[in-house]
């Protein structure tokens, strides 16, 4: 499975765990990295970086689109961002010069039905890419989003609406609206799924420098380090890919609201009929247990 990856890696420790479980995933040929909000070439150093440490110089990163569609809302800045990872020395790794939106058209335009994007992270890049070139939706094998919520639960620590969807709901609106063949992971399974001190111990002890980058990225993470657990939303987005399996996906029309001051970036859900046609698949239950065993078992190995 040939997978682009759209990622705004560096707010939350869960992208890079995404990251290292492709880099661990041989079933996966990761065809290139896009970065997309905020500070891009941050995030595209630490993407490089990883690679660097994995041995995998080979794959392309590129930067994308730093702000959402409409520049209408502040960018969040986290302060996880590169800490205890990026170093002085690391302002020599540079990303491809090619826009990530181009990179997208013209990666899946030249291989037609074999590319998957996985797309963790606001979707700015995607949507821009989706505009860029009208027959995109057609030529995509897949389009996985980690984002959105259906029915919200009580731990559900984020604003009325999804981190990734809120960033940019235009974006969002037109991902959904682009008869691409969508798998949504929503906050409703990815709230379920976490990763524990122990497990982090137990991928310090394979003791490479990988998992050692790997397991001090996870301990460093500010939720992590006061918890002693953090939720794996993109990883559970990533492992479906590989293990279907592991969620129950339900056919639904899904709608993203764009206006009013407290509802914008909100995704609404319903059943599919005549007039509001499927535009995704949503996993609406997941096997705790199967993913969080399948994710320590490739990130130790």
């Amino acid at each position: 499975m040939k997978i682009i990856f759209d990622t705004d890696i560096g707010t939350d420790v869960d992208d890079l765990v995404a990251l290292a479980l492709l880099l661990n995933s041989p079933e996966i040929e990761l065809a290139g990295v896009t970065c997309v909000y905020g500070d891009v070439l941050m995030r595209a150093r630490m993407v490089l970086k990883l690679l660097r440490i994995r041995g995998r110089g080979d794959v392309p990163v590129t930067m994308g689109a730093a702000a959402p569609l409409l520049s209408d809302r502040p960018i969040y800045r986290g302060a996880h961002e590169g800490r205890r990872f990026l170093e002085a020395e690391d302002e020599a790794l540079q990303p491809a010069a090619e826009f990530a939106a181009n990179f997208i058209v013209r990666s899946v335009m030249d291989n037609p039905g074999r590319i998957h994007l996985l797309c963790i992270g606001p979707l700015t890049n995607a949507a821009l890419a989706f505009r860029q070139e009208p027959r995109l939706a057609q030529n995509l094998a897949g389009l996985t989003i980690m984002g959105g919520a259906f029915q919200r639960s009580a731990d559900v620590y984020t604003d009325y609406g999804e981190y990734n969807i809120v960033s940019d709901p235009e974006a969002a609106h037109i991902v959904f609206s682009s008869g691409a063949p969508i798998t949504l992971i929503p906050l409703d399974v990815t709230t379920q799924v976490r990763i524990t001190r122990d497990s982090s111990a137990r991928i310090r002890q394979a003791g490479t420098p990988f998992h050692l980058a790997v397991a001090d990225q996870i301990d460093t993470y500010s939720y992590f380090a006061d918890r002693g657990w953090t939720h794996m939303h993109d990883p559970l987005a990533m492992a479906v890919l590989i293990r279907p399996e592991l969620v129950s996906l339900s056919p639904l029309h899904v709608d993203v609201e764009t206006g009013g001051r407290f509802a914008a970036g909100v995704t609404f859900m319903r059943s599919p009929d005549a007039d509001w046609p499927e535009n995704a698949r949503v996993a609406l239950d997941v096997d705790v247990e199967g993913f969080e065993d399948f994710l320590i078992d490739r990130l130790t190995r």
